[in-house]
């Protein structure tokens, strides 16, 4: 809780803001504006501390958004006062070593942003404990939780597999922290003053890497593996990215960099390399380390399980292939792959916005064994080789993909250049025409009611037939949706509509082993109420 980065060798005087408009901002040569789908182009440069400091004065709003909208979740998943104040002494306790395990630059920006941090959260921890903790926010979520909020899906392909023979690489990120999350996303692109210039997709208050690509032509992408709970937190993954991002440019460098962090939850690191012109992963976890290569292949994909021979009598990756939706995903991610003879960026988003099953079934909207989830925070689509990348818009990864060249973005930055966005528009990838559908917009209102329903079911209250009727004709292959209308059935004794929804919910592509064993279960409580 004392310790603090050395800042003394940095430049702390840095230049006052200069507000534009609402939507552009200066600091200097950095700057932070908004382009017309939505998406805050972000540019900073300088030394780790001059990058935090810079990075925190333009982003301060969306940092107090971020963090505002992260907390209240806490709230609504932990509403107990007491518990809360049980959760902060532990986190504290958590994360007591963790300032041991994160660089010293990247301590110092941290420290930099959080210079322009909330004051209203200090009872939690002080603004720069803080900043440090929610870097690890990623981990602890789906290791403590375990409930795989993290179910992201990855490929990459080159070769014959793609229409100019060059690296294309693909990814959704389903990181889920309520739709207020992802209203605000940054892409940053960052000029530092070690190692090479880089852009990653992030949000307020963050300075991690999930999704990124650097100027010599390097992707990293993160999807979460299977952990056991660790007894301390450790390096921060998003922390371990960030490094292999700024200081690799081949994929041997980026092993070399994962191997001396040590970790505190398993992951995959898609690691794409323009100079190798292919892609592989490192899967890392607290104590084990793989390296996972395809032979006579063009193409790699990657969802929530371990392929590496370093992991294949693991016990926690196994019992994720058997139980989660995680393997159906790659299956799929297989046959979608299979379909497209030669990929190229529209089509790589086509399959990245894919909302159906295997073989083309309907299994529902928002079903986590689909590719599209329907509530990514991001998806980007990487030409590595041409330093060229697709952002997606809101909403999820419908929206339109914004496109950036690197090679343009950090050639001649020019202070108070009148044309800030550094988008290339006439590159961009329309917005899925789902979006503008009946269907779309019943999806939307499910999510309402499912939402609804939930809170109904948690304070054990009523609610009106017509809504729980919606419910099921607006989403009427998703399991889930006959599931929760069963649950709130059998609460309040109605045990012959319960078994006749329970029973629907079964002929449904139902999500995990864990879920189809609840809903049998329940079938036969519900079978032995009507007999009674």
């Amino acid at each position: 809780m004392r310790n603090l980065p050395d800042v003394s060798n940095y430049n702390s005087d840095i230049p006052a803001k200069t507000v534009v408009n609402d939507s552009t901002f200066f600091v200097g040569n950095s700057f932070l504006t908004k382009n017309k789908q939505g998406l805050w182009e972000l540019y900073v440069e300088g030394d780790p501390l001059e990058i935090g400091l810079v990075t925190g004065q333009l982003t301060q709003p969306l940092m107090y958004k971020q963090e505002q909208v992260f907390l209240d979740k806490l709230n609504e998943m932990v509403p107990s006062e007491g518990k809360q104040k049980f959760i902060r002494r532990f986190i504290s306790w958590y994360n007591r070593n963790m300032y041991k395990h994160v660089p010293d630059e990247y301590k110092a920006e941290i420290y930099g942003t959080s210079h322009y941090m909330s004051q209203d959260f200090n009872s939690i921890a002080t603004p720069y404990l803080r900043a440090l903790y929610l870097h690890g926010s990623h981990d602890i979520g789906h290791t403590l939780k375990d409930l795989m909020l993290v179910g992201c899906t990855s490929f990459a392909a080159w070769d014959e597999k793609t229409e100019d023979g060059k690296l294309l690489i693909g990814r959704n990120f389903d990181f889920y922290a309520g739709d207020a999350f992802a209203e605000n996303k940054i892409i940053a692109f960052i000029n530092p003053d070690k190692g090479y210039k880089f852009m990653s997709v992030t949000w307020g208050g963050f300075i991690g890497v999930v999704s990124g690509m650097n100027e010599k032509g390097l992707t990293v992408t993160i999807n979460a593996g299977k952990s056991k709970v660790p007894l301390a937190a450790k390096t921060p993954i998003s922390i371990v990215t960030r490094e292999i991002l700024q200081y690799a440019s081949t994929i041997d460098e980026a092993i070399a960099i994962a191997k001396k962090r040590e970790v505190f939850v398993s992951e995959a690191i898609m690691v794409g390399s323009a100079i190798d012109q292919k892609a592989m992963l490192i899967e890392v976890s607290p104590k084990n380390f793989g390296v996972y290569e395809v032979e006579n292949s063009n193409q790699l994909i990657c969802s929530n399980h371990f392929q590496s021979d370093a992991f294949k009598k693991d016990r926690r990756n196994l019992k994720a292939i058997e139980e989660s939706h995680s393997q159906y995903r790659y299956e799929r991610m297989t046959e979608l792959l299979s379909e497209e003879n030669k990929l190229n960026p529209t089509e790589a988003v086509a399959v990245l916005r894919n909302e159906k099953g295997l073989d083309d079934k309907r299994i529902g909207y928002g079903n986590e064994k689909a590719l599209n989830q329907l509530l990514a925070h991001h998806s980007v689509v990487f030409q590595p080789e041409d330093l060229k990348v697709w952002v997606s818009s809101n909403p999820y990864q419908l929206g339109e993909f914004v496109s950036y060249d690197l090679n343009e973005v950090f050639k001649n930055r020019i202070e108070n250049t009148s044309k800030v966005t550094v988008s290339k528009q006439d590159l961009n990838i329309p917005e899925d025409p789902f979006v503008d559908t009946e269907a779309f917009r019943q999806y939307e209102d499910y999510r309402k009611l499912k939402r609804h329903l939930e809170r109904v079911l948690n304070e054990k209250q009523s609610m009106p037939q017509a809504d729980l009727n919606k419910l099921t004709e607006y989403n009427p292959d998703y399991w889930k949706a006959y599931f929760l209308v069963g649950r709130y059935y059998y609460q309040h004794k109605q045990f012959k509509k319960a078994l006749m929804a329970f029973e629907m919910a079964a002929t449904k592509e139902i999500t995990t082993k864990p879920d189809e064993e609840a809903v049998a279960k329940f079938i036969r409580k519900s079978k032995r109420k009507t007999e009674r």
